[in-house]
């Protein structure tokens, strides 16, 4: 309905009236006001609107318990709630706390679950999330409905929600033309890591995407000449392969390590002046190579300027400084190949040797450990994320690691310069700021985003790359640590300032890019709050949620196998894209207890890939969660899984997969017709959004495995339960979920 007909629909209603005459009450409202908005928004009596709705759930609130509520109207869409309203007289002051706290009661009920909640009294009009009930996201005089409809129905109108499937995607045009809003969701890709040597091998770093993926990404996600931007950018893997791909690239990040080594890689060098400069320092280094005592005393005099400051080490750290984080030897090993490299007067062959330096610097140090599960060792911070001094000194030839520093920078300089060099380079911007303001950034002015963020108390980078930071003269100010996005560190971020930090990098994010483009966002956090974070603050910002890929990231981390119940060595790629009139995902009435949804979920993984690993759990519960719409409570209820695993499945180390106890069977007692219809609905929303097309056996052997339980049902079974939900289509016989209206709530 277009703003003429809402004016329309109040002609003759004389507002000031309303208010002064005492015989307009609440039912009044109702019939002359409410009603006529909703049906404005598309919602029909019959189907979509609930009137005077019971709700046989309390609502529990802290310890408070709330029974026999009522609802004015529940706006139902399919089978679940997309808001609530409810309806007061013209004298009742609707921005009172007790009417707002009785309409966030009806919304956030079991049965209800709803993303909005809205006032009226027929002369103010007021709509709030339930996730922020403190502050109102639209709020108007019905008298000027007009100037605020366009926005009114962007939110809460029979259009703005996600229903049966999340999206269908349209495959591309067959004459090749570039349809950015119609791009298809990638699958699972392989892990390419250690075949691109302009990113393994130039430098450690605590994390890094796998660049074959992100490449793949962005040439799905954009077009030639494209702007690409990654906000947590690190040591760069966006932005690089933006640029190998033909794109132009915005790398931010806050930790100047990150930014140096993006800055060093990228930077366009002479080969063959590169290489003269290196024997040179080389030559000049092993004429002066402290050896004796003595000439580790003098150098240590003599370039004392180029020495790291003392920096304090974070809480944690085996010592107290970054000096005691080195022998005498090694410091003087440091700063004399630092002083000859310092001398060379080209500012981008020096930026050059000095990241060859900084990966010296990784190995000659005193928490240098050797592994013995692989040929190479690492520095603590990169292997423990602390600064841990190695219980064996680690004795290693300098001149050799000299050479094969090198020989890893070449390789990588060699593999980018044809795509990266002196006239590709102005189609970088590589900055040390913070993805919360992105101030130097046009709005609307990115075609895509690609972005690995930090994950809660995980890794805190400040505090581990002081090492390399001090020696490479780079400052980290005060400020940098406040808006690190991270919990705890040595500044104490709290859990709501980190997701703060996050939030206002997602608005960020939402400004720069242009509509109809997309983010791709990256989770890898045990956490389901940090996804539920991401994606409602996504939704709030005004992104469209897609879909998610589970995406294996290589091998398992030091890390991972330290910790298998806690470190996830997979990842999901959440999928975004701005457009004008974003669907919100609707919540689903499930009609069964949380744990018992969690407990079916996990089994059901277990059986279908006859045990699975912390990784798959967590994937498929945020997958489920997302497309049945229990994410919210799996969020509140279940932030850490790990205990519920340890005491309901058995654990292999060897394989790191859980499996059901031995001698037991599966726990939970959902009936057998509701299990089916769990999975089905699950399975086919999720071909839907894929854009397959699947027949009754594709269905069968999909499920059945899921399904394990004491009782296998057989394909009766399944064909029964399938032809309440879903219909054939007489042309291929493929199924296809039928509207919610026609059928019964998810869980029976």
């Amino acid at each position: 309905m277009n703003k003429a007909n809402i004016i329309d629909i109040f002609e003759g209603l004389d507002f000031e009236e309303i208010e002064k005459n005492l015989d307009y009450n609440e039912e009044s409202i109702r019939e002359l006001i409410i009603d006529p908005i909703l049906d404005a928004l598309g919602y029909s009596k019959v189907n979509n609107i609930k009137y005077e709705k019971s709700l046989k759930y309390p609502t529990k609130i802290g310890k408070k318990q709330y029974n026999n509520l009522h609802a004015d109207y529940a706006i139902k869409i399919g089978g679940n709630y997309a808001f609530i309203l409810e309806a007061k007289a013209p004298n009742k002051d609707i921005t009172k706390e007790e009417y707002i706290q009785q309409a966030y009661l009806y919304a956030v009920n079991q049965e209800i679950r709803s993303k909005y909640f809205v006032l009226c009294n027929g002369l103010r009009f007021v709509l709030y999330r339930t996730d922020n009930p403190n502050n109102s996201i639209l709020s108007f005089d019905l008298k000027d409905i007009e100037l605020y409809w366009d926005r009114l129905y962007s939110c809460i109108s029979i259009d703005s929600f996600q229903t049966e499937s999340i999206i269908s995607y349209v495959q591309p045009k067959k004459n090749n033309a570039f349809d950015y809003l119609t791009r298809p969701q990638l699958k699972s890709l392989p892990v390419k890591k250690q075949s691109a040597k302009r990113h393994f091998g130039v430098h450690g770093y605590f994390t890094r995407q796998s660049w074959n993926v992100v490449a793949e990404y962005i040439k799905n996600f954009s077009q030639e000449g494209d702007v690409v931007l990654d906000p947590f950018g690190g040591t760069g893997v966006t932005a690089i392969e933006a640029l190998m791909n033909n794109r132009k690239a915005i790398n931010v990040d806050i930790n100047p390590m990150a930014v140096f080594m993006v800055e060093a890689l990228a930077a366009p060098v002479n080969l063959e002046e590169l290489e003269t400069a290196f024997n040179e320092v080389k030559t000049q280094y092993i004429n002066h190579e402290p050896v004796t005592n003595n000439d580790i005393k003098k150098a240590l005099s003599k370039y004392k300027n180029l020495l790291p400051k003392p920096l304090p080490l974070a809480k944690g750290s085996d010592v107290g400084n970054v000096l005691q984080l080195f022998s005498k030897k090694q410091l003087a090993e440091l700063v004399t190949l630092k002083y000859f490299i310092k001398k060379q007067k080209n500012e981008n062959i020096q930026k050059t040797l000095l990241l060859m330096f900084s990966g010296l610097v990784t190995r000659f140090n005193l928490t240098y450990h050797n592994s013995k599960s692989a040929s190479t060792g690492d520095a603590s911070a990169f292997r423990y994320y602390r600064y841990r001094i190695a219980p064996e000194p680690t004795e290693l030839d300098f001149k050799k690691y000299l050479d094969l520093r090198f020989k890893k920078i070449i390789k990588a300089k060699k593999e980018i310069k044809d795509k990266i060099n002196t006239e590709t380079i102005n189609n970088l911007i590589n900055r040390k700021d913070t993805s919360t303001n992105l101030h130097f950034i046009e709005t609307e002015s990115i075609d895509y985003i690609y972005t690995d963020p930090p994950y809660g108390a995980k890794i805190p980078y400040l505090d581990l790359s002081v090492m390399w930071n001090s020696w490479l003269d780079l400052d980290v100010t005060l400020k940098d640590y406040d808006l690190e996005a991270i919990e705890g560190g040595s500044h104490n971020h709290s859990k709501k300032q980190y997701n703060n930090l996050i939030s206002k990098s997602i608005e960020e994010m939402y400004r720069v890019l242009k509509f109809d483009r997309w983010l791709s966002f990256v989770f890898a956090h045990k956490d389901p709050e940090f996804w539920h974070l991401i994606v409602e603050t996504a939704e709030r910002c005004g992104f469209e949620y897609v879909g998610a890929v589970s995406q294996k990231n290589g091998q398992t981390s030091y890390k991972k196998r330290q910790n298998p119940y806690t470190v996830l060595s997979g990842e999901l790629i959440i999928s975004f894209r701005k457009v004008r009139s974003p669907k919100a995902i609707l919540k689903a009435n499930l009609g069964m207890n949380i744990s018992e949804i969690v407990l079916q979920t996990i089994e059901g993984i277990i059986a279908k890939e006859d045990g699975a690993t912390i990784e798959q759990i967590n994937n498929e519960l945020i997958l489920k969660g997302l497309e049945l719409g229990f994410l919210d409570l799996l969020s509140k209820e279940y932030s850490d899984i790990t205990s519920l695993l340890s005491s309901n499945f058995d654990y292999n180390e060897k394989t790191e997969k859980y499996k059901i106890k031995s001698n037991t069977k599966f726990k939970t007692n959902i009936p057998l017709d509701l299990r089916i219809k769990y999975y089905l609905i699950s399975y086919l929303r999720r071909t839907e959004r894929e854009h397959k097309e699947v027949n009754f056996d594709d269905i069968v052997l999909n499920i059945l495995p899921l399904l394990k339980n004491g009782i296998t049902p057989n394909e009766q079974n399944v064909l029964n339960v399938l032809e309440t939900i879903a219909e054939r289509s007489e042309i291929n016989g493929c199924w296809h979920l039928i509207p919610e209206d026609n059928q019964t709530t998810i869980f029976g």
